[in-house]
């Protein structure tokens, strides 16, 4: 039911289509870019729901305040603070080895400014527990959602990285001046 509802809104409200190649893993890292807006956590959360998937995600602590907070904690929200140097790859990684069932979302920018200098923790969360990175473009030019590409982390993180940005290079952000690749 749930799956049919949010199915409806985001193919015949919000007009939005979907090419999904990539398997549903048991434990998994999602890594989603463009990240230019924050419409964008809104089609994602809609997306995933669409395809009968779930996945959690981490998000600056600032915006984990009453009522907003627990909302977001419901939807598998992580409050993160993001100016503490702490071990959050160790953290992760531990939560994943003790489920039985791990999905988690991180935008590799880290902002919805322009930034050409990803994150990496995405990649090192999944390197450390030994699960596979599915790539979810959010491309409004064509107003599709793609999950199609899945990257197992080599250990050779500099080719790696080269490969994800060279795949999401070619799509567009609800504001494209503020996505870069780096590349």
């Amino acid at each position: 039911m749930k799956k049919a509802i949010f199915s409806f809104i985001y193919h015949n409200l919000m007009g939005w289509k979907s090419v999904v190649i990539a398997k549903d893993y048991d434990k998994q890292i999602i890594c989603c870019a463009p990240h230019t807006s924050n419409w964008d956590f809104i089609i994602g959360k809609i997306f995933y729901a669409a395809i009968g998937r779930e996945t959690g995600f981490m998000m600056k602590k600032e915006w984990f305040f009453f009522p907003l907070g627990n909302l977001l904690r419901y939807m598998g929200g992580i409050p993160v603070n993001r100016g503490k140097k702490n071990s959050m790859v160790e953290q992760v990684a531990k939560v994943i080895e003790e489920s039985k069932k791990f999905s988690l979302a991180i935008t590799p920018e880290a902002t919805r400014s322009r930034n050409p200098n990803w994150k990496k923790g995405f990649y090192y969360i999944a390197t450390k527990a030994n699960i596979p990175i599915v790539l979810v473009a959010i491309d409004y030019s064509t107003k599709t959602v793609i999950a199609e590409k899945v990257i197992i982390p080599s250990g050779n993180i500099e080719k790696d990285m080269h490969e994800i940005k060279l795949y999401f290079h070619q799509f567009k952000g609800k504001n494209p001046e503020n996505f870069t690749t780096g590349l």
